[in-house]
This record gives C-alpha cells, structure tokens and sequence, in this order.
C-alpha cells in the first residue's frame, strides 16, 4: 500500500511537472486584440476573450504543433519547443485570397448567435449597383429569386418568400405592400452599405413571423472626420441604358456626421435571343440622406429615402382571357412583339415609397444601452390595366396608398457571462384603396394595429460555447372596410359564418367590416460551439407564427398584373412553423466548406392554387384562390471555397428544397429547382487590382411540382372547344455562364477609379425560368454586355 502511495505521488508529481500553461494575446496589424480567433496547442483548443487573451493548461512538454486562426486572416502554424509556462503573443494578418464579398459569419455585430449569417459587403452590392435586391442575394448560398418578367424581383430563402422574408432597411421593418408576388421590394440597393441573411426565425428582434428567414439591410457609416464622394455609372447593352448613383459622407465632426445619395435608372425594352420583350422598360429616380450627432453616452440620427420607379409590365403577359393563356402556353412565343422603345405604357406599374426615422441611442453605463426608435413609411401604388376604352388607359386600375407609424424601444446589457436583449414594438398602419379608380379595389382599405415583446439571452459557457434562446409575443388586430357581392358572399359560404361583418347595404353589394385579432407566441433555442482546427457548429430550432396577410384574407377580383382572378378567404388561420437548421463549417488552410440542412415543418401553410376559371365581361379567367394545407419543406445549402493559389480562388455553391403537401401527398408549388454553382476567380494585386471571374449557372428542371392543370372551353374555328391548359409543367432545364473582371486605378490616397466589366449570359442561351410568373408567355433576357466606372474622392 505504502509503494503504491509512493507511486502514485512520482506519477503525479512528473506528469504535474511535464505539464505547462500557455498564455498569451492575438491581434491584428494595427495591435488591436481579436476576439474569439482559434488557438489550439497540442491536444487542447480555446478561443481568444473580448480582449485578445487566451490561456491553455495541461500542455505537456516537448516539440507541439501551435495553431491559431481567424476568419478572414492567415492561419498560423509552427512548431514551438515547451520547457515551461510561456508568454505567447502572435498578430494575424488579412488574408485577402479569404476576404470574399460574402463572408460565412460576423461575431462581432450577429443578430443571431446560433444561426447561420451570410453577408453581402459593400463591394459586392456596388457590383449590382444597376440591378435590383433580389438579384444582388443570389450570392447567398440558399437564396434564389421569384421574378415578374425582368425587373420585378423579391428574394426567396429555403423556398419562401414575400411576408415569409422580412425585409429590415436601417433598422425599420419594409412595409410596401409586400404580399405581392409580383410586388418587388421597394429599396435602392445603392444606399446599402452591408447587407445580412439569416435563414430562420432566430432574430426575434425583429419579429416573430420570419418562416422563411430575414433580411437586413445597414447603411455605411464613416467614424471618421473626413469627407468622401463615389459616384457610379452604368451601362447596359440589353435594355440599352443604364444608371447613375452618387453619394457623399462627411465623416465624424464635433459629433456630426451626414450623408445624402441620388439614384437615377433609365432602361428600355428588354430583349430575350430572338425577341424583344415588349414594354419591360423600366426607371427610378431615388434620394436618402442622414445626419447623425454622436456622443460619449448616447447618439441620434435622423435618416430620410425616396423610391420612386416606373416599371412596364410585359404586353404579351395581359391575357385577355383563358384562350389567350392557352395560346401563349402552347406556341411559346409572345402575342404581341413591337420594336425596342424606351416607352413605358399599360400595363404599367408606378411605386413611390416615402421613409422617415429618428432613432436615440443611451448608453446607461458600460455594457447597457436603450434605444428608442419611430419611424413612418407611406407607399403609393398605382398598377395601370389596359382599358377598354384607351382614354382611360391613364387612370389606375388600383391606388393603394399605405401609412405605416412604428415605434421600437430596446434594452440591451452584459452581466458576466450573459448577455441581453428585449424590446418592445408599436405600429399603426393604415391602406387605402382608392375608389375613383371605378375597378373594385383586389384589397381593400384596412387599419392594422401590432403590438410585440421580446427577451432575448446568450450565454457564453466558454471561449468556444455560446447558448442562445428567445421568446416573443405579438398581438395584431385588422379591420377592414369591404364591398362584396352578395353573389360572392354566398358563394363562399360567408352567410354562415360572417354574416354578423355585414353593416350596410348596397344594390348587390354588402358593406362589410371583417375584424380578426391575433395573438401569438414565438420561440427558438440554439447554440455555437467552436471545435478544434477552425470547425464551427451551430444549431437552432425555431418556433415561427404568420398571420394571414390583407392580400390572403380579402382579394376578390381580377389582379390586372397576373391576369387572374384571386380569391382569398376569411377563414384563413395563422401559420406555425417549426424549423430546425444546422451549420458546420470548416475551415482549412487554404480550403473552406459549410454544409446547412434544414427541416421547416409548417401548419396552417398557406398557397395559391388554381380551382377553374371564371367568364367576365372581358372573357373567361383563370381563378386562383388562397388555400391551407400541412407542410413540409426539407433541404440544404452547400457550399465551398478553394484557395488554389495566391492568385486563383474556386467556389462552388448547390441548393436544393424540397416542399411536401402533407394534406394531398403531392409537391407543393414555386419551390425552387435545384441549382449548382461553380466560380473560378483570378486576382492580381499588382496589376492594378485585376480581378476576373468566371461563374457557371445550373439549374436543373423541377421535376417535383403539383398537377394543378385544369380544363376550359375556348373559341377555335369560331366555336367552343374544351382544351386542357397546362399551367403546372415547369421548363426545361439550362446553363448560362457569366463573365466578371475589374481593374482600380489609385490616382492618390484618397482617389481612385475603378473599371469593371462584365456579360451575363455569355453563350445567349434561351431559357425559361420555373420561378418567373411570365414564364407561359416568353424567353427570358438573353445576353447582356455592361460597363461600369466607380469614382472614389
């Protein structure tokens, strides 16, 4: 007994001996600490506290292999000798093969902790400086585009879109009719200076309804007290025209700081390889500006935009009737081509969207601030049909004017360990649907009031641990202003259920006042764990509620810009989802790769789906009417990154969803095709900053789509036929190619110019694209040559 003893002390004391402790600091090139940077010595890993430090215990003695990295940064390996405790202090410098536009994650500003962040940083934006939102978030890995011919585009997340995926400009929820499918989101992407997706309803701050995931949007801010200017001006060959936008910032000054930005576009008639795409013109003339006074303790800003466009919709699409549809399905080429013009006629959409905000900033002690928020928004939409009688062809078919109050106040505050947020949101707003228009309105006019509470807390088990979880609730009440006829009213059965709605009486018509309110709750729970040799995982499961929006609670008529006719339904419930995602990353020394797969589990899922067609005095229409259903929506993103050498880079990038009506056991519809990406990049820094790239696109058929083809009589040789329309089969599959290269001229320190070059759709492939409501009628763009020059100053 007393040589074990003896054996065990030796045994403890030369282990305890050969043992030793590493401390030390990481920074960057200027000596400012890294926060949570990877660093792992022999068999043991840590990360970097919030100011640099990092201490390592137990590491035995002898040559080990010293390992410390940080995104964005060259990784650093060498072998150290260990004969006792040391000191070890290393600065990481940028790696610029690893700066890409879009970055994997942001620690320092997350809006998440345990979900996936993607962002768009202001160099990649400035490359879409003459496109539009939608097609600038096709970058992210998992987000594909709904379209409305060429110009009309909203983001689609994991397969949802429009009231599934917030859109937040500068802190203040995008209220501009968004219901819309062929509603694009109404922001100049040229006054976004950083641009984030989060996929999932993690982010609660900013509301509890995110099914599909949110988008934000930051502008640039300079802290410095200097003024700068950039101008870009692009050009287009397809739609022959293009777009100026300028801006200017005075940096920080005595605590003042401003900026102010103008956006002008002019395009013309779009054209496909064979044809042109008449009235797809399309122009914007748009302004925002800011002034900012920043203190020790607290700061304010004020921030004013102005998004004014004119968007021709495409002529061939404005069916008349179902005959038309099946026509333009069958022969695949559009009922009207006309000559290029730079005319905007009907159909035509004209959008204006006004956005105020004023937004205080206290800092209660150091690690505790409040921020008290109001913003108001107004957006006027006009939508032009054509008439019967051409002199009516410049009055709208549809004004709808929205006015939207809000106000946000948010406690932030660290203690130890733990950090955390709350807040509470207000909101008013107010539609009205101009009856001059002598069209019954598709929404009518409504007031909605929202009230929400949210908590949200993190904590950090240890350098490398971080748990997340939040819960919100939100109460919405609607009131809408409605004229139905009775005819209608029957028809759906509302007689029934909703007759005590009915206040007055019209001719045919009852004056109804629906009123639904809404209470509902929402959740998640995730976590990040840091693992050894630069390998990330997160994780994060979501509750998520939707409550039916204007456009699925009260359409009743033909939409002028689809050419259907939209049925909602009063007995429309809220949507639950529950979402489980998960990420792993990667990251070596010169290659990156992240798997995201996901599961969205939703009830009460709420579609559009064609039921026949009705005959007007115009013809007969195809009716669409909102629907619910359980489902499922399952997939992943995938993407990597290959740092071949110093002056090449390879990423390839799929996405694949799969959407299951559970009710019916079939596909669900507008899910996106499964698409694969792959980009080679060649970078020269001493030849004034080349940049080339070459990027391939496929996307394959969808082959998993309902059957919602339905049959209808139309007139041929002068009398009636029935005929099957095939609204459901989706278009072939295809693959453009696409060609980026840039140049930077420095003229000073503080000038430049760059040059960049680029053609979309190199080989002029015709193709047709499943998620483009105008897919039945035409092509879609073909090639596109565009020059852009960027003034710096």
């Amino acid at each position: 007994m007393r040589l074990l003893s003896i054996s065990l002390f030796f045994l403890v004391g030369f282990f305890g001996y050969t043992q030793v402790t590493i401390t030390g600091v990481i920074s960057d090139e200027k000596g400012l600490p890294i926060r949570d940077a990877h660093v792992h010595i022999a068999n043991k890993t840590t990360s970097t506290d919030a100011y640099g430090s990092y201490r390592l215990s137990g590491i035995p003695k002898g040559k080990q292999k010293l390992y410390i990295s940080f995104i964005g940064y060259s990784v650093i390996e060498e072998i150290i000798e260990i004969s006792n405790d040391l000191t070890i202090n290393r600065l990481l410098k940028l790696d610029y093969t690893k700066l890409e536009e879009v970055t994997i994650q942001q620690h320092s500003n997350s809006k998440s902790e345990s979900s996936d962040e993607h962002v768009l940083k202001r160099a990649a934006l400035e490359k879409y400086s003459n496109q539009t939102l939608g097609e600038a978030l096709k970058e992210v890995t998992g987000v594909s585009i709904l379209k409305t011919g060429s110009t009309i585009v909203k983001p689609v997340i994991n397969g949802l879109h429009s009231n599934r995926v917030p859109i937040i400009n500068n802190n203040v929820r995008l209220e501009d009719q968004q219901w819309g499918a062929e509603h694009a989101p109404n922001f100049d992407i040229n006054s976004a200076g950083k641009i984030t997706v989060i996929k999932g309803a993690s982010a609660l701050q900013y509301g509890g309804d995110a099914i599909g995931g949110i988008v934000v949007i930051e502008p640039e801010i300079i802290k410095k007290d200097t003024l700068v200017g950039k101008t870009i001006f692009n050009a287009a060959s397809n739609g022959m025209g293009g777009s100026l936008s300028s801006s200017i910032q005075k940096g920080n000054s005595l605590g003042w700081s401003w900026n102010a930005l103008g956006t002008f576009k002019y395009l013309g008639d779009r054209e496909t390889p064979d044809y042109v795409l008449s009235n797809s013109g399309n122009r914007e003339q748009n302004f925002s500006g800011g002034i900012r006074f920043a203190q020790e303790k607290y700061n304010f800003n004020a921030t004013y935009s102005f998004y004014n466009a004119q968007i021709g919709i495409l002529k061939a699409s404005h069916i008349g009737n179902v005959t038309d549809l099946y026509n333009s399905i069958n022969n695949q080429q559009p009922s009207v081509i006309d000559p290029f013009t730079y005319s905007i006629d009907a159909p035509k959409q004209e959008v204006q969207h006004h956005l105020a905000k004023i937004n205080y900033q206290r800092w209660l002690h150091k690690n505790t601030s409040v921020d008290l928020q109001y913003a108001f928004q107004f957006n006027n939409r006009l939508e032009f049909d054509v008439r019967r009688s051409s002199a009516n062809n410049d009055k709208a078919a549809l004004d709808l004017e929205l006015a939207t109050h809000t106000f946000l106040m948010d406690y932030k505050t660290i203690v130890g360990n733990w950090r955390f947020k709350s807040g509470l949101n207000l909101s008013y707003q107010n539609n009205f649907a101009n009856p001059k228009t002598g069209v019954r309105p598709l929404i009518p006019s409504y007031e909605k009031l929202d009230a929400g509470l949210y908590g949200i807390a993190v904590y950090k088990l240890d350098n490398a641990t971080s748990i997340e979880s939040g819960i919100r609730y939100d109460f919405s009440s609607i009131e809408a202003t409605k004229y139905y006829l009775k005819s209608r009213w029957v028809e759906r059965g509302y007689d029934a259920d909703f007759s005590h709605f009915i206040v007055g009486e019209e001719g045919n018509q009852w004056l109804t006042k629906p009123t639904f309110n809404y209470h509902n709750f929402t959740a998640n729970i995730g976590f990040k764990k840091q693992l050894h040799h630069e390998m990330e995982w997160l994780a994060n499961i979501s509750l998520a509620s939707r409550n039916p929006n204007p456009s699925e609670l009260f359409s009743d008529g033909l939409h002028h810009s689809t050419g259907q006719i939209e049925l909602g339904d009063l007995r429309l419930e809220k949507e639950q989802a529950y979402k489980l995602n998960t990420t792993i990353k990667k990251d070596w020394k010169s290659f990156q790769v992240q798997l995201h797969p996901f599961v969205n589990r939703i009830s009460n899922f709420m579609y559009l789906q064609p039921i026949g067609f009705e005959t007007t005095i115009r013809g007969a229409f195809p009716v669409w009417e909102f629907k619910q259903t359980e489902a499922i929506l399952t997939g992943f993103d995938a993407n990597t990154i290959w740092a071949m050498s110093h002056h090449f880079l390879h990423e390839l990038s799929l996405a694949y969803v799969n959407g299951q009506n559970l009710s019916t056991d079939e596909y669900l519809i507008d899910i996106p095709p499964f698409v694969i990406n792959n980009k080679i990049q060649y970078k020269n820094e001493t030849w004034f900053n080349f940049v080339s790239e070459l990027k391939s696109e496929l996307v394959f058929r969808q082959n998993q789509f309902p059957n919602y083809d339905f049959e209808a009589n139309i007139i041929v040789n002068n009398a009636l036929t029935p005929v099957l329309v095939t609204i459901s089969s989706p278009p072939k599959s295809y693959h453009l190619l696409h060609f980026y290269s840039e140049m930077k001229f420095k003229i000073n320190k503080r000038n430049s110019i760059t040059t960049s070059f680029s053609i979309q759709n190199i080989l002029n492939t015709t193709y047709r694209d499943y998620l483009n409501r105008q897919r039945f009628f035409v092509d879609e763009m073909g090639r596109n040559f565009q020059i852009q020059l960027k003034f710096n100053y």
